[in-house]
């Protein structure tokens, strides 16, 4: 399966301490490359999320951001501490029987007072478990995200591929009239001089430059690279650097076509297979 490494899901979650929010990004690398943003409270949690993020997924660089939105105090149920507050009633008491002229200690006072509200617990290990559940279910919607894009990826590369087989093809059903016609070029040269020169020798130079000017195994190469591309294309796991390395393959023997060539259509047609590899190489480039 083909899989792109650009994509990007956002997932959120309302749990009982506040919200979750995932965003995940992910483009092209030559590695798997994670980089995280986690609120303070959670930064624990850094092993796991990048465990559980390379577990799923193998190259690419990945911004993970998290947000945590604790629940509004207005809706949260308020707890007190009541034996911090009589402690604090009690020391009042006391401290008003040595003076008159202390005013008497208000309701809002003692609310005030450090430690008499208590702040909302949160339970940190089922948030981190809600965190990481949350994770994977973004997780699964950056690689949907990316394998839409693969099989997207996949058709246009085909589509060159089959233009590159086209112009191979051209070029094989040319061949034999290129030598022939280079061969006839060359002998109308020599035919002046020809009675001066060993036809041995001349025969033999006309053999040896068809021999340097044929690219029938480059052309038999370009054809099984494709053939190659196709397959790898169509198979299982990470494909991007096999890809890559065929890429590179393909444009060794388009540029060796090009330097060999003896006739202006074997000239174009290296060039619109360089357009062609290059294209299907930029295409590449993004694959997982």
């Amino acid at each position: 399966m083909t899989l792109s490494m650009t994509a990007f899901a956002r997932q959120e979650a309302d749990t009982s301490w506040g919200k979750l929010v995932w965003e995940l990004r992910s483009v092209n690398h030559r590695y798997l490359e994670i980089s995280t943003r986690l609120p303070e409270d959670l930064r624990g949690l850094e092993p796991q999320v990048r465990e559980t993020i390379g577990a799923r997924l193998a190259r690419g660089k990945i911004d993970c951001t998290l947000r945590f939105q604790p629940e509004d105090a207005a809706t949260t149920a308020i707890e007190t501490d009541e034996a911090q507050a009589r402690r604090l009633l009690e020391a009042a008491e006391k401290i008003a029987a040595i003076s008159d002229n202390l005013a008497p200690l208000r309701l809002i006072d003692v609310l005030r007072w450090p430690g008499v509200l208590k702040p909302p617990k949160i339970d940190f290990e089922s948030l981190g478990a809600a965190t990481i559940e949350l994770l994977s279910q973004t997780l699964d919607a950056l690689v949907e995200m990316r394998q839409r894009e693969g099989e997207r990826m996949q058709e246009l590369i085909n589509q060159r591929l089959a233009a590159m087989q086209r112009t191979i093809n051209d070029v094989q059903a040319i061949l034999p009239e290129t030598v022939q016609a280079f061969r006839e070029r060359l002998e109308a040269r020599l035919k002046e001089v020809r009675q001066e020169l060993d036809p041995a020798r001349v025969e033999q130079e006309i053999v040896l430059f068809t021999q340097k000017s044929d690219v029938t195994e480059e052309m038999d190469r370009l054809a099984a690279h494709v053939d190659e591309v196709r397959r790898v294309l169509a198979g299982p796991g990470q494909v991007g650097r096999r890809l890559d390395f065929l890429m590179q393959e393909l444009n060794r023997e388009a540029n060796t076509l090009a330097s060999k060539s003896v006739d202006i259509r074997m000239t174009n047609a290296a060039v619109e297979l360089k357009v062609l590899i290059e294209q299907t190489r930029e295409q590449v480039q993004n694959i997982e």
